[in-house]
């Protein structure tokens, strides 16, 4: 399966953005094993961060993770505030303990504007952004979470598996 539509300025990516090497994760801040491939990911990007970029786009499967929505739209509200990936990691680096109200406390110790937070994490434009997100991934055969891209392509293995392949290639 491929990329659709292929990662744009509006996806939330980090690292080099002229990169040979895009890998995007359509994830779940709710998932167990979102939350086992983070640290994983987290070091991909700790690595290669110069040679590659990353792209988190949203993939909240409700019907079985009460919070994974909730999480999603607070990392949007907090990327209104120029902090989305430490929202990201925060939730991840919290995902035992996710319920609406560690949200709002995350919110506060990553001193965003609470009250801006608040409104924002209601706007229709971010539930339309987590949407489009989920879309995306439905378009491009996402059938589970973590789904890993690289180039635009689906990864069928584990982030562990993706690790190992960039360190072949990055000697």
């Amino acid at each position: 399966m491929s990329l659709k539509p292929t990662v744009s300025i509006t996806d939330h990516a980090i690292g080099r953005t002229d990169a040979e090497i895009v890998i995007v994760e359509y994830g779940d801040y709710q998932c167990p094993y979102c939350g086992a491939a983070y640290p994983v990911l987290k070091e991909i990007v700790n690595k290669y961060g110069k040679e590659i970029k990353f792209v988190f786009r949203n993939f909240p499967l409700s019907e079985m993770h009460q919070y994974a929505r909730p999480a999603a739209l607070a990392a949007e509200a907090a990327a209104l505030q120029g902090k989305f990936w430490e929202m990201h990691d925060a939730i991840y680096e919290n995902q035992q303990y996710l319920n609406e109200n560690l949200l709002f406390e995350l919110a506060k110790k990553l001193k965003l504007d609470l009250n801006k937070f608040k409104t924002d994490i209601n706007k229709p434009e971010l539930a339309e952004k987590v949407d489009s997100d989920f879309e995306s991934g439905v378009m491009s055969g996402v059938n589970g979470t973590p789904s890993l891209f690289v180039n635009d392509r689906k990864f069928d293995r584990g982030a562990e598996d993706l690790l190992q392949q960039l360190s072949e290639i990055f000697k």
